[in-house]
C-alpha cells in the first residue's frame, strides 16, 4: 500500500519537512513538561496531548523513538522573565509547605491527568533540579567562550557575543534585535546586563528565596531556559531529531535554547521544532482572569459554570484530535457535544466491528470492487493525512467511512465476502490499530460485558413474554448508563447512545 511519506511542519523552516531522523529508526524527542507549582489545564493537556499522538505514530511506524518530557521544579519565575519570585517558591509560601511537597503533589496531579486522558508516559522524566551539576558546568563552558559573564553573583547569556560569532538570535521566532531592543522595559536587575536581552542562565539567590544551591558565582538557581538545554542533550545528544512544546514557549524559551545549545556545542541543537496552537473559549483566550480557564476535573464532572453537562476524557480527546494541532482549538458546549456524538458513533462501530467475523462458508457474492477499493482508499487515507504533519482531522474522516462500511455489515446490508477477505481483515485490524494505538482512544465502559449480556437476555425474556413495564424498565437502566437497545429483525443489541 502506497503512502506519502511523513512530513511535519518545521517551525524553523516555516515549511513542512520531509521527516528524515539522524539516525534512523532511532528518533530522539525532547518535549517541554509543566512547572508543578499548579493543577495542569486544558491548555497543557492539547500541547501533551499532541506529542503523544506524534510518539504513537512514530512508533507505530516502527521507529524507535526516546522520548524525554522533563519536570520543572525550579528556576521558572512568576512573568517568565529574569525576575521576580520562583512559581513554586511562591506558592510554597502561600501554602505554607516545603517547595518540594508543592512538587510532589502536582506533579501527582499531572500524572493522574496524563493517565486519565490515556497520554503515554515518557520514556524518560528529568527533573531540574537533579541535574544542578549539568547546568553548573554548562554555565562555566559558556563563560569559557566568552558567551556569557557573571554580574552580581547572576551569570548571563551574551546575545551580542552570539550574534558577532555568526549566529542569528531570533530566528526560530521570527524577531528581529532592533524590534526587540525597543520592546524591552528597563527593570529591577536590568542595569547588571550588558545588553537588555541578555537572558539569565544562573540566577543569584536573595536570601530570602527558598530554592538556592551553592555555585562558583555564589548562591543561587539555575535559569529556566538552561534547564531545557541540558536535559535534552544530556539524554538525546548534542543534536536530535524533535523538540515540541506549545507556541507561548517559542519566544523566548525556546529561542535561548538554540542559542544555549549552539553555544555549548557549536551545531544547531534541534532538527525539527514543533509547536502546538493555543485553546480558546467561545472565541475568547482561555484565561483564569476572564473566568473561562477549565481544569480537567471540572470538565469530568461539569462543575465549570461555563459547562452545560459533564464530559467524558475520551470525548475531549476526541474533541481534540478533531482539529490540527497547529490550528486554534475553540471550547464550546455545542463543540464538545458534537464531539461526544462523533466518539460515540467511532466507539461503537469499534465495539461492532471487533466482534464481526468472515464466515468460515462465504456467501457466493461477487466483491463489490468499488466498496473494496473505497474501504482500502480511506486505510490509505488515514496514513496520508497523518504522515501530512499529523493531520488528524482528516485521518478522523477516515475513521468515520469505514465505520459506514462496518455498519452495513453489522445491520445485513452488506456481506462481508463482498469486500473480500483480505480487504476484510485490513479493516478490521487496521481500524483497531488506528483507533487505540495511533489515535489513543478507548472505550469508556460504565458496566461490564457479562451484566450487560444478563440485561438483555432479561429483556429478550420479558419482552417474548410481553411485559412491556419490565421491558421499559430495563430499558431506563440502559439510558441512564448512556447506552440503548437495539431492536433489529436478526437480533437484539445494545450500543452507546450518541
Amino acid at each position: 500500500m502506497i503512502q506519502q511519506p511523513l512530513k511535519l511542519y518545521n517551525t524553523l523552516s516555516r515549511q513542512k519537512d520531509l521527516f528524515e531522523p539522524l539516525s534512523s529508526p532511532h528518533v530522539g524527542m525532547y518535549v517541554c513538561g509543566p512547572t508543578v507549582y499548579n493543577y495542569v489545564h486544558l491548555g497543557n493537556v492539547r500541547t501533551f496531548l499532541t506529542f503523544d499522538t506524534l510518539y504513537r505514530y512514530l512508533t507505530h511506524l516502527g521507529y524507535k523513538v526516546r522520548y524525554v518530557r522533563n519536570i520543572t521544579d525550579v528556576g521558572h519565575l512568576v512573568g517568565d522573565g529574569d525576575e521576580g519570585e520562583d512559581k513554586i517558591g511562591r506558592m510554597a509560601k502561600l501554602e505554607q509547605l516545603e517547595p518540594m511537597e508543592i512538587v510532589q503533589r502536582y506533579t501527582n496531579d499531572f500524572h493522574e491527568v496524563m493517565a486519565t486522558f490515556n497520554i503515554l508516559p515518557p520514556s524518560i522524566e528529568p527533573t531540574a533540579t537533579g541535574h544542578l551539576i549539568e547546568q553548573i558546568e554548562a554555565v562555566q563552558k559558556l563563560i569559557e567562550k566568552d558567551l556569557a559573564y557573571e554580574s552580581n553573583g547572576s551569570v548571563y547569556f551574551d546575545i551580542s557575543a552570539y550574534n558577532e560569532g555568526g549566529h542569528g538570535y531570533g530566528k526560530l521566532s521570527g524577531r528581529v534585535l532592533e524590534d526587540l531592543l525597543n520592546e524591552t522595559r528597563e527593570l529591577d536587575g536590568q542595569s547588571e546586563k550588558r545588553n537588555p536581552l541578555d537572558f539569565a542562565i544562573w540566577k543569584n539567590a536573595s536570601p530570602e528565596h527558598l530554592m538556592q544551591w551553592n555555585s562558583p558565582w555564589g548562591k543561587g538557581f539555575p535559569g529556566w531556559h538552561l534547564e531545557c538545554t541540558c536535559m535534552s542533550t544530556k539524554y538525546l545528544g548534542a543534536q536530535f531529531d524533535i523538540h515540541g512544546g506549545g507556541m507561548d514557549l517559542k519566544f523566548p524559551h525556546h529561542e535561548c535554547e538554540i542559542a544555549q545549545g549552539t553555544g555549548l556545542t557549536g551545531q544547531e541543537p534541534v532538527r525539527y521544532w514543533m509547536h502546538s496552537n493555543m485553546l480558546t473559549v467561545n472565541g475568547q483566550k482561555m484565561s483564569k482572569s476572564l473566568g473561562n480557564s477549565f481544569l480537567p476535573s471540572e470538565l469530568f464532572a461539569g462543575t465549570h459554570p461555563l459547562l452545560e453537562r459533564a464530559f467524558s476524557p475520551m470525548t475531549v480527546r476526541f474533541f481534540m484530535l478533531q482539529s490540527q494541532y497547529r490550528s486554534t482549538l475553540d471550547f464550546s458546549n455545542e463543540a464538545l457535544k458534537a464531539a461526544q456524538k462523533g466518539y460515540k458513533r467511532l466507539v461503537n462501530g469499534y465495539r461492532i466491528l471487533r466482534e464481526l467475523e468472515y464466515p468460515a462458508e462465504p456467501e457466493a457474492v461477487d466483491v463489490d470492487e468499488k466498496k473494496k477499493a473505497d474501504v482500502e482508499q480511506s486505510i490509505r487515507g488515514f496514513y496520508d493525512a497523518m504522515n501530512d504533519d499529523l493531520n488528524t482531522a482528516v485521518a478522523i474522516a477516515q475513521l468515520f467511512n469505514l465505520v459506514k462500511y462496518v455498519n452495513m455489515i453489522y445491520l445485513g446490508q452488506l456481506p462481508a465476502a463482498a469486500l473480500g477477505a483480505e480487504t476484510f481483515q485490513l479493516l478490521k485490524e487496521k481500524f483497531a490499530v488506528f483507533f487505540e494505538e495511533v489515535l489513543g482512544l478507548q472505550e469508556e465502559k460504565t458496566v461490564g460485558d457479562a451484566v450487560l449480556r444478563g440485561m438483555l437476555k432479561l429483556y429478550r425474556g420479558h419482552k417474548a413474554l410481553q411485559e412491556y413495564d419490565k421491558v421499559d424498565e430495563i430499558r431506563s437502566y440502559f439510558k441512564e448508563q448512556g447506552l440503548v437497545i437495539r431492536d433489529m429483525k436478526h437480533r437484539i443489541d445494545w450500543a452507546y447512545e450518541e
